[in-house]
């Protein structure tokens, strides 16, 4: 545990008691701060109180008497509309931050490396603390991939830590500067939480607040957004600026082209790795992560054969094009963590003959823009809330409306196995939400393991 010694002897008020907010609670407790914690959910109060967590009603007290307020990243402090509690701190001047920010204050000495992006980030945390490890770095790794960062173990100044970050997360570091800031794509998403993509566009762009030289800013260059961020952040001129792309050459980057791995940064490019090699990382998409995590790891003076080993090495993450099984020939692979259309393009486009089960709470746009990915479909099994709508825009391939999960894995492996055509994969990949069935997309993806299990069993 962290221990937050800037706080000691202080009251602040923890808002939100999940995970994240109860380890911040805990900390600032064995600090020595005074802990005024509150949640709406009585359930999450009856934990904390299991725990000795001093609870106290945020919308009743008077809030002046508090230095801080620290807010879990996914209450509302903005838009749509702002939780009272968080207008109440605001209207008390208070400052609104998250558990990332009392790490940022309380483990000066360590190093700071912070991954954002819409898609891809936990991929490209867990890949970097991967090869941080293979290098035998001193490295932490937390923050939006699980770990609660305040559940780390403390660095010091030979060590590293490794944070994904959302945009959540982003409006509440106000003094957090990153020695390595890592931003990968962005597509719109989140848009209600923000205001709408300018405001999410801004939210991402604080992973480069006050970055200054020697400081370097990582960005990836594959869609227009960011190669605008990238464009502003050359021409300011205040960090060092590595472009990656998992699509092709760019000059002074890191890149993958034709299945290798460069190094572009001098004039004359290295190979670094044959990215075939790196079964956990398929797709252009991946194959930006790990060139991220390469700039990331040569900044740091990694060599690029321990580079090359560890993407090699790399396990991958659940729910990330989890390859859960081969049955009869068909290969099923678990992507629970698309959540979103472009999330569910980079899946899509890795197979040639799908059978794709999506849906799910649909996000704005549907799945109007995987259309160029649908002559890839064999057929689609389409579920949950969205499984109407989907099946329109679906009208031209073939498609049923399964319902639920179980229906389409049953469906899906039935006709992957009758129709015998080649390297045939059964694909989650859901483009969607999971709240409508499920409790989270781990559960779905859990869901899905399982049932593939069941087959599994049966075939053999």
């Amino acid at each position: 545990m962290i221990e937050v010694y800037p706080f000691a002897g202080y009251p602040v008020g923890v808002l939100g008691l999940g995970k994240s907010g109860l380890a911040t609670a805990r900390a600032l407790m064995a600090s020595g701060a005074e802990v005024w914690a509150w949640d709406d959910s009585e359930d999450r109060r009856a934990e904390a109180r299991a725990l000795d967590v001093p609870l106290v009603d945020l919308a009743a007290a008077d809030l002046a008497e508090l230095t801080s307020l620290v807010i879990s990243p996914g209450i509302p402090h903005t838009h749509p509309a702002p939780h009272p509690v968080a207008a109440r701190a605001k209207a008390a001047k208070l400052e609104l931050i998250c558990d990332v920010e009392l790490l940022v204050r309380s483990q000066r000495e360590a190093a700071y490396i912070g991954i954002t992006g819409t898609n891809g980030k936990s991929t490209t945390t867990a890949l970097i603390g991967h090869v941080l490890n293979a290098a035998k770095r001193a490295v932490q790794v937390g923050g939006n991939i699980g770990t609660a960062v305040l559940t780390l173990e403390p660095l010091g100044e030979n060590g590293a830590f490794v944070l994904e970050l959302s945009s959540y997360q982003l409006e509440l570091v106000p003094t957090a500067v990153f020695d390595i800031a890592v931003f990968l794509n962005l597509s719109p998403d989140h848009l209600d939480r923000h205001g709408g993509m300018d405001g999410y566009i801004a939210a991402k762009k604080n992973i480069f607040q006050r970055q200054t030289r020697p400081r370097v800013a990582v960005i990836g260059v594959d869609d227009d957004y960011c190669r605008k961020i990238h464009a502003e952040l050359v021409a300011a001129d205040d960090q060092i600026v590595i472009a990656v792309s998992g699509m092709g050459a760019v000059a002074g980057g890191i890149y993958a082209q034709d299945g290798t791995l460069w190094d572009a940064r001098s004039r004359n490019p290295v190979a670094i790795c044959d990215l075939a090699a790196c079964t956990a990382l398929p797709g252009a998409h991946n194959h930006q992560n790990a060139a991220a995590a390469a700039a990331v790891a040569l900044q740091i003076g990694i060599a690029p054969a321990t580079i090359a080993d560890a993407l090699k090495s790399f396990p991958g993450l659940a729910h990330r094009q989890e390859r859960v099984a081969t049955v009869d020939g068909v290969l099923f692979v678990n992507d629970s963590k698309a959540t979103n259309a472009d999330a569910a393009a980079r899946a899509l486009g890795c197979y040639e003959t799908i059978y794709w089960i999506a849906g799910g709470q649909a996000k704005d746009g549907g799945i109007e823009a995987l259309r160029p990915y649908f002559a890839r479909i064999a057929k689609a099994y389409v579920i949950g809330a969205a499984a109407a709508d989907f099946a329109k825009t679906l009208a031209d391939v073939p498609h049923e409306i399964a319902g639920d999960l179980d229906t389409a894995v049953a469906h899906a492996f039935a006709d992957a196995k009758q129709d015998g055509k080649r390297e045939p994969v059964v694909l989650l990949s859901p483009a969607c939400a999971s709240w409508d069935q499920f409790k989270s997309f781990e559960h779905r993806g859990a869901r899905f393991r399982s049932l593939v299990e069941g087959l599994r069993e049966v075939a053999a």
